[in-house]
């Protein structure tokens, strides 16, 4: 994932690919990236769109950078579509 803190409202951008050819997906929050503020708002937003509870989306790594990767509970029950709808947002 690659986050861009203090934006003007919380929304995924969809697919981007960096210049090394990496593809991520782009989300922005408001929350500044400040004791973790952005990381748990980036969690808040992808359960959101998920459909499942905060709890079951961590940041595993990536704390202090713009790249981050997430951890989504097998628990949580999540379809492949609705990941799919998650990748195609704009």
């Amino acid at each position: 994932m690659r986050l861009t803190p203090r934006a003007a409202s919380d929304h995924v951008d969809g697919l981007d690919i960096d210049s090394a050819g990496a593809v991520r997906l782009k989300a922005r929050v408001r929350a500044v990236p400040e004791k973790n503020k952005a990381n748990r708002a980036l969690e808040a937003l992808i359960a959101d769109r998920l459909g499942v509870a905060k709890s079951f989306v961590r940041v595993t790594s990536g704390d202090a950078s713009r790249i981050k990767t997430l951890r989504i509970a097998a628990s949580a029950g999540i379809s492949a579509n609705a990941l799919e709808e998650l990748v195609r947002e704009r």
